[in-house]
Order: structure tokens, then C-alpha cells, then sequence
């Protein structure tokens, strides 16, 4: 997760909150789209 939000930071100019943010924003998309990706998405997002 610090590796993605590092990347986000460095190639979208955004801070670490904003990044961490995002990603949150993402995984719960994700999560509301896709239920069965759940368990899958919370151990690669961890």
C-alpha cells in the first residue's frame, strides 16, 4: 500500500493523504461493483 501511495504521489503530484484517499475510494468501488473480488481486493490493498 506505501509503495502505491509513494507512486500516486510521485506521478500524480498529490499528497500522501490525498493518495491514500483515493485508493480508499478505489478499493471501495471496486468492492461495490465486483462483491466477489472482496476478500481479493482487501489482501492486495492491505
Amino acid at each position: 500500500m506505501n509503495e502505491l501511495i509513494e507512486r500516486l504521489c510521485s506521478e500524480a503530484g498529490i499528497t500522501p493523504e490525498q493518495a491514500k484517499k483515493a485508493i480508499e475510494a478505489i478499493v471501495k468501488f471496486v468492492k461495490e461493483k465486483f462483491p466477489m473480488l472482496g476478500g481479493a481486493v482487501d489482501n492486495i490493498f492491505k
